[in-house]
């Protein structure tokens, strides 16, 4: 669930935060990892979030890029800036880029002007930047990011792709079938209404419910709204909507996948920060939130025993945050000092075996959806002219 969050940024400076958290506490938990303490922590409504969703909101990559182009280009970090506020038309990124702007021109690095505008860009961008000022790099940076966002936003954009098919044949199907039920069977029911037990017995069941739809249709129709509504709120329940969550995990293959996933963007995540020199613990410290609720706990320790001085990979495998391919892969990057580029291979790695596994399952559940879809309105239609066929039967 999604939490606005009031916090203050060194006792003194008041700030606004949306965070994706499983509940309160872990919303609270989140802002204490970024240096904020907590004044007010609650749930966002489902009209403010709709209403968030239509307004414009600013781009951090197209921004990243735009400003990677300037910088290679030869252009100063000021200038820059200053040339991307100049071509801005909208009001709400214009105000993000004068905040950035002034604190430029007061002397302050990039990093600290963006780590103002928590609301907008990451810990996790804010750390990238730093990395970068340090090294004096910060088109490589910045570089990184785009690719690291583009590889998120490709996995995500497939995995959307590859469920709007069945959706759409969920949802015509279901209309298809509460169009018969609550329209063409309590038609059919006024026909049969007079021939009472000849019908056969499942015949004489559907038809009951046509005439219920026919008496009460008004009723039944309140009712399935007020049952519609009722799922809508308890699924924005974060205890019934991680309960949920915990079920579809605990799902043999789907779980699996899910799980592999999870560990594939914290691979791919890990590795860009360390690209950029952050070191492995702070690093660690600024992913936890990416894992799940059972998961951190598993990252917090494997921390404490990197900083005792225990390898990675041992450190990972320990607390089961890796896999038989990963652990050997990290081994060969801890040989050669190059553990940045090793998790990357990793996070490719497994995109591919999830990519595949996708493929793999909506080349087969898409046509027993439909064949279950076709098998559940075949029956309905076979009930309601099961009586003609019987009826002429006993004509001859």
């Amino acid at each position: 669930m999604r939490y606005a969050v009031r916090a203050l940024r060194q006792g003194r400076e008041l700030v606004s935060l949306a965070i994706d958290a499983g509940d309160e506490a872990d919303a609270a938990a989140q802002t204490r990892r970024r240096g904020l303490v907590p004044l007010s922590v609650s749930g966002e409504r489902t009209l403010g979030r709709l209403r968030r969703t239509g307004a414009k909101t600013f781009d951090v990559v197209l921004f990243s890029q735009e400003l990677l182009a300037l910088l290679q280009a030869g252009i100063n970090i000021v200038e820059a800036i200053e040339t991307l506020l100049e071509k801005e038309h909208r009001d709400d990124s214009r105000q993000v880029l004068e905040r950035i702007n002034r604190m430029l021109g007061e002397g302050k690095p990039l990093s600290v002007a963006l780590a103002s505008q928590p609301e907008h860009f990451t810990p996790l961008y804010v750390a990238t930047v730093r990395a970068s000022e340090r090294t004096s790099d910060l088109d490589q940076g910045l570089t990184r990011y785009v690719a690291y966002a583009k590889q998120i936003n490709e996995i995500r954009a497939r995995l959307i792709s590859a469920s709007i098919y069945p959706a759409l044949l969920i949802g015509a199907g279901g209309l298809v079938v509460l169009f018969l039920l609550g329209y063409v069977v309590p038609r059919f029911a006024k026909i049969y209404s007079d021939l009472g037990e000849r019908l056969p017995a499942m015949s004489r069941i559907l038809l009951y419910w046509g005439q219920l739809v026919e008496q009460w249709g008004t009723l039944l129709l309140l009712g399935a709204a007020l049952a519609g509504v009722g799922l809508w709120r308890a699924l924005a329940s974060p205890v019934l909507r991680q309960r949920l969550i915990d079920r579809i995990w605990s799902l043999p293959a789907v779980g699996l996948r899910l799980r592999l996933y999870e560990l594939t963007r914290f691979y791919r995540t890990l590795g860009m920060l360390l690209r950029g020199g952050i070191p492995v613990a702070t690093a660690i410290d600024m992913v936890v939130d990416l894992l799940r609720p059972g998961y951190r706990e598993n990252l917090v320790a494997a921390v404490a025993q990197i900083r005792e001085g225990l390898p990675i990979s041992s450190a990972l495998l320990a607390n089961n945050l890796t896999t038989p391919v990963a652990v050997r892969m990290l081994r060969v990057g801890e040989r050669g000092g190059q553990m940045g580029e090793m998790m990357e291979r990793i996070a490719g790695f497994y995109d591919e075996e999830l990519e595949r596994w996708v493929e793999r399952f909506t080349r087969i559940f898409e046509p027993v959806l439909m064949a279950v879809i076709g098998l559940v309105i075949g029956i309905v239609v076979v009930l309601m002219y099961l009586p003609i066929f019987e009826l002429a039967g006993n004509l001859r």
